[in-house]
């Protein structure tokens, strides 16, 4: 459901006249600003997903940047 209210949102945007986009744009990054001034906080998707790749990396999975480059 919300990933189709997202989707809704996105094609809404696209109908916009280019000013109002920058106006939207310009709200967004004031609404992130104000809950992360410092860029610093994630959401509980992203935190699940550090979770899981710091996981991995404990346990040994992951590929070394040598062995990517060879």
């Amino acid at each position: 459901m919300l990933k189709e209210k997202t989707l809704q949102t996105a094609e809404l945007l696209d109908i916009l006249p280019d000013e109002d986009i920058l106006l939207v744009n310009a709200l967004i990054k004031k609404l992130v600003i104000a809950w992360d001034p410092d860029f610093t906080k994630v959401t509980a998707r992203e935190r699940e997903l550090l979770e899981k790749i710091d996981s991995e990396m404990k346990n040994g999975d992951f590929v070394s940047e040598e062995d990517f480059w060879s």
